[in-house]
């Protein structure tokens, strides 16, 4: 919402008081017959102009304004074209899909540069402009008739090598400065007097030089998420029992309904399904219907729905619950997630409770890859036309699995590059700027920068408060920074001790800016985790950033920032009690935006030195391609990010090559479809050359040692080695460096490769690599794979019963090579029992009657 300065309002009595004004004002008006006649939105009529004088357009402030009417005239004689003059489109969004509606200027862009752009739009869509007025004398030329093929025919470089980043914008502008010799310009670039001597240019050059590979290193870390309709493919068919679990209290939610008329409307038989509020994971799979073929999840309105902090997180403990109960049912059924406007997609952020969902399914996906189906965002009025959407994202049919309906259609989460940063100009720290998580590695290095940046005051919230390690040594650093340090212990998850402490805060020094910085880490599998232990990570988290929000929300605050992870925008394995928690952060961010109040939400990647890269999981994303960020360049990212009034970016240092490879190898995801790097790269490319195809056509020797070889390789994948030969193939995989996390990888990359339903534990179940080869072959092959020698001697004997038109050549060698086998099992056997005896003499006496008898040989 945005206030408009104006005491009154428009379209409504109000505006009668200020007739007599506006009528005297506007007298002086003379209409005219126009030549492009006027779809009223006052009158409802067709206008020439002619009668638009003072009192019409005091009727277009007082009446209701018949935007809809206007437009479905307009489509009625033929109109499909519409084009927003104005300097920012407003109403192009309120107008039908099916025409084309396109803007003119945009805000902060009213030059030649836009109009062209909207122009170019309209061109695309279809509309002929006369180009000869836009562009006098210009040529035209025909495109290319060809796709165009994206082929590169440079050298690619080696994997893991990271080319330097340039700064060609900056050193376009530096040379053609000094190209045009424009001294003035120049010294401006560096930040130098015009009559500087040599000695200061040189340092100053060197500083504009660090700048400008700053400003690209981070820029080259900074991502955004964006939305993109998802094409319309042939309606959904649903086939079997669907199971809906709808949260106890909420069965006659409007959204209960429409999605089981939904479901039913494409063919599925739908089972309502329940869940008490202290319905547990045991509880949930003996509710789930035996014969379900799909399950959708309704349990985060449960979110919004039971206010309070116990239940603050029960939607999210729920569908949890529900992943886990899946398994311990055995169903195959793949579980869809609901919430609703839970996510920040062409429509104000209302419940961003619900987005711990999302942090939880982006883990679910990724650890949980052959029950997991994906995550949908609906509206709050979902009529048949968005039922079927839903519909068909449910089935599959749209190959999407985080999606958002809208009235525009299925729109797609994508993963982009965030465009360029400026340089920060106006903002910096006022008054008090509080930071939770203060004497930790992150709030720490925050309070520095924000020391730095002239912050007067700085409160310093933790739970331990001055009393904490290190914080001596952080007291005298600000200080000697100029800061005033006050140090508060406090839970703030606890929200009378968090009010507490901001009534410390001095008048003369009100509270100006907040940093939540503070996190707690207790890692560990989604199948492995409960109700406690999500409620451990996401109390410092959740809890703390609720009560920041609203009790902070009447004050005048400069900036709101929320320490969010790159957990939560992609999902990581292990983290499915953490991940949560910042997709929390992030909706909130978006629904203060909404409320018209300052806030940015930033996902990091992890930090060198300390804090978020410590631990398993901060290796295993160093393996696949995420390392440290230095401390300082991450700070600057934080700058910019603020000064810019950015309400969410991911901050990360990906290494494309290695971490779309990991991110891919056991569930393809359209997240990642925009990244050019990986289009490059071909990571999302599936293997074609499956296992069990290429098995098949193996002799059975050579088996094992090819699913020995893929074990081996898999698992040097995950802990990041280069070659198979560095995993022992008789070594445990514990030792090997294996934990919960990893052993999930390599459970769904084994997965992937041989199609196999595998369990969670298997490598805790078979601990070596050649006992998992051995199982993995079991599986694949069933009883061939194990032949005890009766059976292979069993085979040849079915082999030899008809020879065919073998000649008498090929008998005697068959003949002979049999006699120097049996030569050769006797004489390695060890020494027998007299019964054993009398069974391989009778076995071997068979043997060389049924040679004699069917070959002829004796």
């Amino acid at each position: 919402a945005k206030r408009v300065p104006v005491d009154y309002a428009s379209h409504s009595s109000q505006v009668d008081d200020l007739r007599e004004e506006l009528l005297d004002v506007l007298a002086p008006v003379t209409p005219r017959a126009g030549e492009v006649p006027v779809y009223s939105t006052v009158t409802g009529r067709v206008e020439d102009g002619s009668a638009m004088g003072a009192e019409y357009w005091f009727d277009n402030l007082r009446n209701p304004v018949e935007f809809a009417d206007a437009v479905e005239r307009l489509r009625a004689d033929g109109f499909g074209t519409f084009v927003e003059c104005s300097p920012h489109p407003v109403l192009t969004m309120a107008l039908p899909d099916d025409v084309v509606a396109v803007g003119s200027l945009r805000r902060d862009e009213g030059g030649l540069d836009r109009l062209l752009l909207s122009l170019g739009e309209a061109a695309v869509a279809g509309v002929t402009p006369d180009w000869d007025a836009v562009i006098p004398g210009g040529r035209r030329v025909d495109l290319p008739t060809y796709p165009f093929q994206q082929k590169h025919y440079w050298l690619v470089p080696p994997e893991g090598h990271r080319p330097e980043r340039t700064v060609d914008d900056v050193e376009s502008r530096f040379w053609d400065t000094v190209e045009r010799e424009d001294l003035d310009d120049l010294a401006g670039v560096l930040d130098l007097d015009p009559a500087a001597p040599l000695s200061d240019v040189v340092p100053a050059l060197s500083a504009w030089r660090r700048r400008g590979r700053t400003r690209s290193t981070v820029d080259a870390w900074r991502y955004r998420v964006d939305w993109r309709p998802v094409p319309d493919t042939a309606p959904a068919v649903l086939t079997g029992t669907w199971a809906l679990l709808v949260p106890d209290g909420v069965g006659d939610h409007p959204l209960a309904d429409a999605t089981r008329q939904a479901l039913m409307r494409r063919g599925a038989d739908v089972d309502v399904v329940v869940v008490p509020a202290a319905a547990d994971r045991a509880a949930l799979a003996a509710q789930l219907p035996s014969d379900a073929e799909g399950v959708l999840s309704l349990l985060a309105l449960a979110e919004d729905t039971y206010p309070g902090q116990t239940s603050a997180r029960r939607g999210a403990v729920q569908n949890l619950q529900l992943l886990q109960a899946l398994g311990d049912a055995g169903l195959t059924a793949r579980l869809w997630c609901v919430t609703s406007h839970a996510v920040d997609v062409r429509s104000p952020v209302s419940a961003p409770l619900q987005a711990m969902v999302w942090g939880m399914g982006r883990v679910a996906a990724l650890e949980h890859p052959e029950r997991w189906g994906g995550l949908v965002d609906l509206p709050a009025d979902v009529d048949d036309r968005a039922g079927d959407r839903l519909a068909a994202v449910v089935s599959g049919a749209l190959g999407e699995d985080q999606v958002a309906v809208r009235d525009v259609g299925v729109l797609g989460r994508r993963l982009v590059q965030a465009p360029p940063s400026r340089e920060p100009e106006g903002w910096q720290p006022r008054g008090t700027a509080l930071v939770t998580g203060g004497t930790g590695a992150l709030g720490s290095a925050v309070a520095t920068w924000l020391a730095e940046r002239g912050a007067p005051h700085v409160l310093l919230v933790s739970r331990r408060g001055e009393h904490a390690p290190g914080a001596p040594r952080l007291r005298e650093r600000l200080t000697a920074l100029g800061t005033r340090v006050t140090f508060a212990a406090c839970d703030a998850g606890d929200r009378d001790q968090l009010a507490a402490v901001l009534d410390t805060v001095p008048e003369e020094l009100p509270l100006d800016t907040v940093v939540h910085t503070a996190a707690v880490l207790d890692d560990g599998v989604l199948d492995a985790l409960d109700a406690d232990r999500v409620d451990r990570a996401c109390r410092p988290k959740v809890d703390t950033a609720l009560h920041l929000h609203e009790l902070t929300r009447e004050l005048p605050l400069s900036a709101f920032v929320l320490f969010s992870s790159f957990a939560g925008t992609f999902g990581t394995p292990g983290q499915g009690n953490y991940a949560p928690g910042n997709a929390y952060l992030d909706a909130l961010a978006a629904h203060r935006r909404d409320l018209g109040l300052p806030a940015t939400s930033i996902a990091w990647g992890p930090w060198g030195g300390a804090g978020m890269a410590d631990g398993a999981v901060g290796e295993l994303a160093r393996r696949h391609g995420v390392p440290e960020m230095e401390p300082e360049l991450a700070l600057e990212a934080l700058h910019r990010a603020v000064d810019a009034g950015d309400v969410f970016t991911a901050v990360a240092d990906i290494d494309w090559n290695r971490f779309g490879t990991a991110f891919t190898a056991t569930r393809p995801s359209r997240f990642l479809s925009e990244m050019p790097q990986l289009r490059a790269n071909g990571t999302s490319e599936p293997d074609e050359d499956d296992l069990p195809t290429r098995l098949a056509g193996m002799p059975e020797a050579e088996r094992e040692r090819a699913v020995l070889d893929v074990v081996r390789a898999q698992a040097a994948a995950v802990l990041g080695h280069t070659e198979a030969d560095e995993v022992d193939e008789d070594r445990a995989f514990r030792e090997l460096g294996f934990d919960s996390v990893t052993a999930v990888e390599l459970r769904n990359r084994l997965r992937t490769a041989t199609g196999l339903a595998l369990p969670a534990a298997l490598v805790f179940d078979h601990p070596s690599p050649q006992a998992l080869a051995e199982y993995l072959l079991g599986d694949l092959f069933g009883d061939a794979a194990a032949a005890s020698p009766l059976d292979e001697v069993d085979r040849l004997a079915a082999a030899l019963v008809d020879p065919g038109e073998a000649d008498a050549t090929t008998r005697t060698r068959v003949a002979q090579r049999l006699q120097a086998l049996l030569a050769q099992w006797r004489d390695g056997e060890p020494e027998k029992t007299e019964d054993a005896e009398d069974f391989d003499s009778a076995t071997s006496a068979d043997m060389f009657d049924f040679i004699d008898r069917e070959l002829g040989l004796s």
